[in-house]
């Protein structure tokens, strides 16, 4: 049985006001899920002071990825929610839950103030989000693609595809506002929270524009002809028809289309700032020009995708991605801090130890000792945030850093004269990276902002290539009768686990490796996993019946 198409039943006004209501509370969810993504480094010092600064710092993207780790469950709940009781209801619970739980984020004491109950309870309040966040993309595409008329569900489903970088342009703004209006010392201090605050007011205003929606036609006519799931999640990963869809779907787009995301909007802004030493104000600003210069062609890419189809175009981002992601970012270090890409190329800095005596220089939970030699090394560089190659020594358990031809030994931390030892090994590192003009800071003054907006955009515009048509091709993939929980599972999944989990993974490489791109490794891979799949085993989606509901 098929139901009107949703261009017969509503007029073109009437989808645009769809468009736009779903938008706008889609942005809201992510300006509240980015902020705290954007105040990373405060948030590690106001709820994980407890530990060292780089463990606090992991602690913090590990709070993060927290949010992104639930979104899979999130899909479920509210998933199958929204394929039994319609799209429209699913997506207001969602929105409540998301805002509230922003909101207390800004009334939340620090640890200095509760101790250890104030990061458990920041972690409570993410999950929330997490879970909530797993329920509202699904509907919002979900219902736009099933109000729009055949032909023209990219362009439409992909004004969705920008409210993810518009809540982010939106966080970066309002924080920017705040930090300028009462300046470093107050934001740092208090000022952080005025922006989580604020979500109240957009949490009123989103729920007001959701209430005056009505239900998607497709669910209408599944209600009226009885043909809704009674069993979507049974339908959707119990039977191998639609569960070999899901897994198509998460290896073959919403994995590759993740870390391209992550790694074009949030780990470029992480690179500047934890391991070029841009300043955050000056960082921030470079990457919402980008956003702001990219994201039309979210609507671009989505409305090509109606012409030349959704998959071309998603499989070209994940290779260009692929390819040219490290030549990209060596140029973002040219170009951000020429004095540490000058310094790394006159007068790099090796680690010469005893691999037997090195530990991974992880520390996630701030309690391990790194008292070897190589481990002693290690931190001193890292701690630093100055990149590093290593080098194997054939003498057991010796290591020594060299910073171009000078070279300092390193020592024993468990030794009766360590104290005594690492101020002499602390002075004479420090002086012989100032020799070789390693920065502590990036000088503002020498950065050079065109180049890097450009750098940028180029990865924003791998975004929009992979992220613009993906909506409509998932729900193209999935019947309507499973839509909402089939295709919000496999995005979730790659956004939330494949994505979501990128800075923490990357910055771990990156710390255990010493190379600052080393990190990128990740991306590259499950892009090329993504590129392989899709490529061999998707079928283009473009011209499928969406209205179909049985």
């Amino acid at each position: 049985m098929t139901s009107p198409a949703p261009a017969a039943v509503l007029p073109v006004r009437d989808i645009r006001r769809v468009i736009i209501a779903s938008s706008l509370g889609t942005v809201f969810e992510w300006y509240d899920f980015y902020l705290y993504g954007s105040l990373a480094a405060i948030i590690s010092r106001q709820f994980f002071s407890g530990v060292n600064p780089t463990a606090g710092f992991i602690f913090a993207l590990m709070a993060f990825a927290a949010g992104f780790a639930v979104r899979p469950f999130g899909a479920l709940v509210f998933g199958r929610l929204g394929d039994l009781v319609g799209r429209k209801y699913t997506f207001l619970i969602t929105i409540v839950i998301m805002g509230a739980s922003t909101f207390i984020v800004g009334i939340l004491p620090s640890y200095a103030s509760i101790g250890i109950t104030a990061p458990v309870l920041l972690v409570l309040l993410r999950l929330l989000q997490g879970l909530a966040l797993g329920g509202e993309y699904g509907g919002a595409a979900t219902y736009v693609a099933e109000h729009a008329p055949h032909g023209k569900r990219g362009a439409y489903t992909a004004w969705i595809q920008t409210t993810a970088t518009m809540g982010l342009f939106l966080s970066l703004v309002i924080i920017l506002g705040c930090r300028i209006l009462l300046g470093g010392e107050a934001f740092e201090a208090w000022g952080w929270r005025i922006p989580f605050l604020l979500s109240v007011v957009l949490l009123g205003i989103s729920v007001w524009i959701r209430l005056a929606l009505d239900e998607s036609p497709v669910f209408q006519a599944m209600k009226r002809d009885g043909t809704r799931s009674k069993a979507p999640l049974r339908e959707s990963f119990a039977e191998w028809g639609n569960l070999k869809l899901v897994l198509l779907a998460l290896f073959g787009l919403t994995a590759g289309q993740a870390v391209v995301w992550y790694t074009g909007q949030f780990y470029s802004l992480f690179f500047l700032t934890q391991t070029l030493k841009v300043d955050a104000q000056t960082a921030n600003i470079l990457v919402a020009v980008s956003l702001l210069i990219g994201t039309p062609f979210f609507i671009i890419f989505g409305a090509l995708s109606d012409r030349i189809g959704r998959k071309p175009i998603i499989m070209a981002g994940c290779a260009l991605a692929a390819a040219t992601y490290f030549p990209l970012f060596h140029l973002l270090t040219d170009y951000a801090n020429p004095a540490l890409a000058h310094a790394q190329s006159v007068a790099p800095v090796v680690v010469t130890a005893d691999v037997d005596g090195c530990s991974v220089q992880f520390n996630p939970v701030g309690t391990s000792k790194f008292t070897s030699p190589c481990d002693v090394a290690k931190s001193a560089l890292v701690s630093r945030g100055v990149p590093y190659t290593n080098a194997d020594s054939p003498l057991t358990g010796g290591a020594e850093i060299s910073v171009g031809a000078t070279r300092i030994p390193s020592f024993d931390a468990t030794a009766a004269d360590a104290s005594d030892r690492r101020a002499a090994f602390d002075a004479a590192l420090e002086a012989a990276l100032a020799e070789a003009g390693y920065p502590a800071q990036a000088d503002p003054a020498r950065i050079n902002k065109p180049m890097v907006v450009l750098v940028l955009f180029i990865l924003v515009l791998y975004v929009t290539m992979v992220y613009g048509p993906i909506a409509a091709m998932l729900v193209e993939m999935f019947p309507s009768r499973i839509r909402y929980t089939s295709m919000s599972l496999p995005y979730h999944i790659g956004n939330g686990w494949f994505g979501g989990f990128l800075p923490t993974t990357a910055f771990a490489i990156v710390a255990a490796k010493g190379d600052i791109y080393a990190g990128l490794w990740y991306p590259v891979i499950v892009a090329l996993l993504t590129l392989v799949v899709g490529a061999l085993l998707l079928k283009e989606t473009k011209d499928v019946d969406i209205t179909i509901t049985e």
